[in-house]
């Protein structure tokens, strides 16, 4: 018994290429959004196992058969929803390199190169986005494990022992409070939550017009829980917020941070990756005063899903949090290495820095920051768009690449202008051309246009506006 034998590999790997090859090539053939039904693709999966091998031939023909229909496509120039995380051709190789390789990081005696090519690319990655040298970088999947991580080292920075004790039963710890806006990501709050921090120690901090942080507020709100005797611990700044893409004012909340001794965390997961960019470092105004930053090549940097990137200038902190080594992962090199298992609390760790190699040394920097370039631009050119139209109005600043925007045609109470750009969004999507998501913004129901896919050109954008400007005024 062996594995399969190497020119089936051979033969079969060819025709997955070039599967993949001619999808991506012919992609807007395809509805962007998926058309079936719950359950249409679990009835075409047997109940059971098959009991004897089948022909990878059959196995790929499935792909046409029984996946395709089920995929909304993200690499799709149309799909402009949520964030958009596409893959780019190196960083596919790459992928395919990391699972033939199936190497295991957990320690650098493990795979020597798992452990040192993250290092390498976390230096690379680190003077890309302009951070001094004293910011060291450590790769998760996604951008919730690294908050978490950045909430555990806050935790761990109070000295209160809750590596030694825990929280269960203890009387003699205070309430600890996180501060967030409330634009910030869900996502700090599932940490928190995870990390015992609980919903009564999350404070949520009003927003201005523009949606982003209020200090004033932020400091109010400190000094009102000490009097109430909390122990603040930790203020997360949000550089590119989910719904709107706003800045929080990182100078500002800083010095809040640095005047109550709080960890402050900036989450940087979308639009980090702008900093690259000469006229965007405006971006990265600040950062080296933060604890830790959060920045996700895979949303808007061409890199297969899944890689967050966690800095932060107080690893010690983040290694107390959740170093423990039993003996049978003790070794000779622990001196002289990071074992990454150290920094977090997975043990197993993909070779996920490979996609970086692979893609920063095939576009280069100035080859990402061009298209990162054009990405803004043509954000720019829709919200001018949806500005012109007098029947349009754009909710939110445009820093980025995302446009926040709804119909109103005029002398429509706002429950109705809800209903009308909830039907408007339904009916986009519908036509399979493009996918489109939204928010709530002060109770407006308001459509989000995200540009940032690697396949994206002027003309889609274009025609995009040409899509929802017909179906809006054709709307009963």
């Amino acid at each position: 018994m062996s594995d399969m034998p190497k020119e089936e590999f051979r033969k079969a790997g060819y025709q997955l290429i070039d599967w993949i090859a001619d999808y991506l090539n012919s992609i807007e053939k395809y509805p962007v959004m998926s058309q079936i039904k719950p359950g249409d693709i679990s009835k075409q999966i047997p109940v059971a196992p098959p009991v004897n091998g089948e022909k990878i031939e059959k196995v790929l023909s499935d792909i046409d058969k029984v996946l395709i229909d089920g995929i909304t496509h993200w690499n799709h120039p149309g799909f402009m929803a949520y964030f958009n995380t596409t893959s780019s051709g190196p960083g596919i190789l790459a992928e395919i390199l990391t699972a033939a390789f199936s190497s295991n990081g957990m320690l650098w005696k493990t795979s020597p190169v798992v452990t040192e090519m993250e290092k390498s690319m976390m230096n690379w990655f680190r003077q890309m986005v302009g951070l001094p040298e004293n910011y060291w970088g450590i790769i998760y999947d996604t951008a919730s494990t690294s908050s978490m991580h950045a909430i555990a080292s806050a935790r761990e920075q109070m000295g209160l022992g809750f590596r030694e004790k825990g929280a269960a039963g203890r009387k003699d710890l205070p309430k600890i409070i996180l501060y967030s806006s409330e634009q910030a990501h869900s996502s700090i709050d599932k940490g928190a939550l995870l990390l015992g921090v609980g919903l009564d120690g999350i404070r949520k901090i009003p927003v201005n017009e523009k949606f982003e942080m209020i200090p004033e507020k932020l400091e109010e709100a400190i000094d009102e829980d000490i009097k109430k005797g909390c122990k603040p611990f930790c203020v997360v700044a949000t550089v590119g917020t989910t719904s709107t893409t706003s800045v929080d004012p990182v100078e500002q909340i800083a010095n809040i941070a640095e005047k109550y001794n709080l960890w402050l965390h900036v989450d940087a997961a979308y639009a980090g990756v702008t900093a690259m960019i000469p006229e965007m470092k405006w971006v990265s105004k600040n950062w080296e005063r933060a604890d830790s930053i959060v920045i996700n090549p895979h949303k808007w940097m061409f890199t297969p899903l899944d890689l967050s990137i966690l800095f932060t200038r107080k690893k010690e902190i983040l290694k107390r949090a959740f170093s423990l080594v039993p003996e049978y992962l003790k070794t000779a090199q622990d001196s002289e290495v990071d074992n990454l298992m150290d920094y977090g609390f997975q043990l197993g760790r993909r070779f996920r820095s490979l996609k970086l190699w692979f893609i920063i040394r095939y576009f280069g920097v100035e080859g990402i920051a061009n298209r990162l370039r054009e990405h803004i631009a043509w954000a720019k050119e829709f919200s001018n768009r949806i500005i012109e139209a007098n029947d349009f109005e754009l909710t939110a600043p445009v820093p980025f690449s995302t446009v926040c925007f709804r119909y109103n045609p005029g002398g429509k109470a706002e429950a109705e202008l809800n209903t009308i750009n909830e039907k408007l969004l339904e009916k986009i999507n519908s036509t399979g051309k493009i996918f489109l998501s939204h928010t709530k913004l002060y109770e407006k129901f308001v459509i989000r246009l995200t540009i940032g896919g690697i396949r994206h050109e002027q003309r889609h954008i274009e025609n995009a506006w040409e899509l929802v400007k017909t179906t809006a005024r054709e709307l009963k």
